[in-house]
Parts: structure tokens; sequence; C-alpha cells
């Protein structure tokens, strides 16, 4: 489940961003790089016992995704990583801020989808890693979490 998290974040990122002045190298070298980020972003998030601020980034139930600090942090990275491909700092301050929220859309759209195509899109797999835990098992987690992605 991890690694289709990551391979769709990949992917809707890399098409969210086709149309912007970098090459598609360039283009495609930060779209993986932004779903490592996000990865990362959940794995410290689990590790620091987090799990409902992941659960949220995920449910349109939860609070706005803009006030999740999974999303503003990658936003951020996103910023940053568009900025060190060769874009300038409006364009991909930018880019950034109409690419992640649609990304984000996405990955949530899987996650509450009903169809029998989606099933493996079940968060339960992630509330499961971090219910498994012993009573001191942020570090735990975390290298499960790390083994996962």
């Amino acid at each position: 489940m991890f690694e289709n998290l990551k391979r769709m974040a990949m992917q809707k990122m890399a098409e969210r961003m086709l149309s912007n002045s970098l090459g598609a190298d360039a283009t495609s070298a930060a779209a993986s790089e932004g779903a490592g980020a996000l990865m990362e972003s959940i794995k410290a998030k689990l590790g620091s016992g987090g799990l409902e601020e992941v659960k949220d980034l995920f449910s349109s139930g939860g609070a706005e995704m803009q006030e999740n600090s999974i999303f503003q942090n990658l936003q951020g990275k996103m910023q940053e990583i568009l900025q060190a491909k060769g874009m300038n700092a409006e364009e991909a301050q930018q880019e950034a801020s109409n690419s992640v929220p649609d990304i984000i859309s996405g990955l949530r759209e899987r996650f509450e989808s009903k169809e029998e195509a989606d099933k493996e899109w079940d968060f339960s797999q992630i509330a499961n890693l971090a219910g498994g835990l012993n009573a001191g098992g942020a570090a735990d987690l975390l290298n499960k979490a790390k083994n996962l992605f």
C-alpha cells in the first residue's frame, strides 16, 4: 500500500506539473523528489505519534488540508524542489500552491473510494502499523514505516 501511495503521488505530481516551465526530465525528477518528501513527512509524523494528522490529510471529513502540517511541509518542499530544478521563486511558489492541493485531493479520492479497483487504498494498513507498537514505540514505528516505504 505504501509503495502504491508513493507511486500515485509521483504520478499525480508529474501530471499536474506537466505544463510548467521546466523540461520533462526536470519535471519528472521534481515529481519523484516531491513524492519522496511526502513519504518522509508521513514517516516523521507517524514516528512522532501523529497518526490522526496523517489520517486527517487523506480524509475529507478531517480538518481543511491547508491546516495540516504534512500538507504545509509538502507545499514548502515542492517550492524548494522546483527552485532547485531551475524555476524562479515566484513561479515555484505558484506551482506548489496550485499543484499540492490537487495531488492530495487525488490521493484522498483513492482512500475514500468504494470502488473495487481502489480497495487496496485502505487506511487501516497505516493505522495497524501505528497501533501495533509497544508502549515506548515511536522509534519502533519509524523503523517499521521506513521498511514499508
